[in-house]
């Protein structure tokens, strides 16, 4: 184990040195990270991102892209065999089909590399000509990035926080009562674990269904060909210490190689390699699921945060090896749900919230921002007449039944702490105003020649995360 262990390290360090080494001969790459918080709609934007960039007439704050720099753009076999391919061939075409239709969700790791010609501008224009920039795109379910946390706590730490999590949750108190009524000493049942594993599960997904961000563990809810498995068998149990051959003996074990088997493979082999990352979120959508949902996804956001600061723990140190995210963009997703005039306070919450998180998490080193933004635009923007005062709304198809209609969320404050206070101080609802969502379907597109599927920012949110790489 120990031989195993430093060789490792030995074959990590000699590739690391070879990486260095030879990276000033090679064509530049940059991995860029793609994750998001429940229904923040990642693949659309994996979608409309290498869609705009392959045509780029929507994107006039993408410096490279306004100036004529990007002379051509194309996409490439990724350069990993192993990892399932983004397919965006798929996605696109159920967004530009005559009755479009929002793509599925991905629950599971995927990567695709887009390759840019780019022309050098300004004083280098005339000393080197074209180069090409590849773009990997690592898309992976953010429920997996909050899987980070559980390596720095032992089986009895990770189960008094997810019990206190689940008290007045979705399924929460139910599942409190059976393990309760749960001897943790008993001798190992399978059917007795494999049912206090479901009922954990479905307190997971009805509270991620209910709007809340911090649930773990992540593969849980997206469990894919590992279904079923002892890995995936446990749940949170109280005490600190079990016989042998109990029930919690054998959870704490699963546990334990749930981190060693899944969560450390993940972030050694695909995280600690990204050099930009994007998380996608939905503030809407916690604003509108009530205070106790947005002060989770706050604490999600620190916790997110603390999964790119390397010597949090020597596992993390070890992984990155000198590496870093050198730049990290929370996006409020969904801002076409909104009149224009609203989006500086969409942006204003989900940067406050950043800073809180960033706070919390005691990080430093990348540089991080946020954003409003909205992959694909849904709606068109519309003033009505109500009370006799005009009312800016968004126009929309709506995906339950089709139909169009006009939509007012709500206003949002100017000031973010007249929603973060009350959400950290535990109120249960709103005292002065009701939040609302939609959702609607994607409207039936006619692009021009040159235009990739219409946006709001995502020029802008590009021009950040790798503006200075082109």
């Amino acid at each position: 184990m120990v031989f195993r262990a430093i060789t490792n390290q030995v074959s990590w360090a000699a590739a690391e040195m070879a990486d260095t080494l030879t990276h000033p001969f090679a064509e530049p790459v940059i991995r860029l990270g793609v994750t998001g918080l429940s229904r923040a709609g990642k693949t659309v934007f994996i979608t409309s991102l290498v869609a705009n960039l392959m045509d780029r007439g929507r994107m006039p704050q993408l410096t490279a892209a306004a100036s004529g720099a990007i002379t051509a753009a194309y996409l490439q076999p990724q350069p990993d065999d192993t990892v399932p391919r983004f397919a965006y061939e798929t996605h696109l075409g159920c967004l530009t089909a005559p009755a479009p239709q929002w793509p599925e969700s991905t629950d599971r790791i995927s990567q695709l590399r887009l390759s840019l010609r780019v022309q050098p501008t300004g004083l280098l224009a005339g000393l080197s000509g074209p180069r090409t920039v590849h773009i990997d795109i690592v898309d992976y379910p953010g429920e997996w990035l909050l899987d980070l946390a559980l390596m720095d706590q032992t089986f009895a730490q990770w189960s008094a926080a997810a019990l206190a999590r689940a008290k007045g949750r979705p399924a929460g108190d139910a599942y409190i009562t059976q393990a309760q009524a749960t001897d943790p000493n008993a001798s190992l049942d399978e059917g007795t674990a494999q049912s206090l594993a479901a009922a954990f599960t479905a307190h997971l997904n009805a509270s991620r269904a209910a709007g809340f961000s911090d649930c773990t563990p992540g593969r849980f809810m997206l469990p894919g060909e590992l279904a079923g498995s002892p890995v995936l068998t446990f749940a949170p149990l109280q005490g600190e210490k079990f016989a042998r051959n109990s029930l919690g003996h054998e959870f704490e074990r699963r546990f334990e190689s749930y981190k060693r088997n899944i969560v450390r493979p993940f972030f050694r082999d695909h995280f600690a390699k990204i050099d930009r990352q994007i998380v996608l979120v939905d503030v809407l959508g916690a604003i509108h699921a009530g205070p106790a949902a947005l002060d989770d996804l706050r604490g999600t956001m620190a916790g997110i945060l603390g999964a790119f600061r390397p010597g949090r723990n020597a596992f993390l140190t070890r992984i990155f090896q000198g590496r870093r995210v050198e730049k990290i963009l929370f996006a409020a997703t969904k801002a076409d749900h909104l009149h224009h005039s609203q989006h500086p306070q969409l942006t204003a919450i989900t940067q406050a919230m950043l800073r809180q998180a960033s706070d919390r998490a005691g990080f430093a080193g990348a540089k991080t921002g946020a954003m409003s933004i909205a992959a694909l635009r849904t709606t068109v923007e519309d003033t009505v007449d109500h009370a006799g005062k005009p009312l800016d709304v968004v126009r929309g198809r709506l995906l339950e039944t089709g139909k169009q209609a006009a939509f007012y969320p709500g206003d949002l404050p100017d000031d973010p702490a007249h929603l973060l206070s009350p959400a950290r101080a535990g109120a249960d609802k709103w005292l002065d105003a009701d939040y609302s969502v939609m959702r609607f379907a994607p409207a039936p597109l006619t692009l021009r020649p040159g235009d990739g599927p219409p946006h709001i920012r995502m020029d802008k949110a590009l021009q950040f995360l790798i503006g200075d790489k082109l």
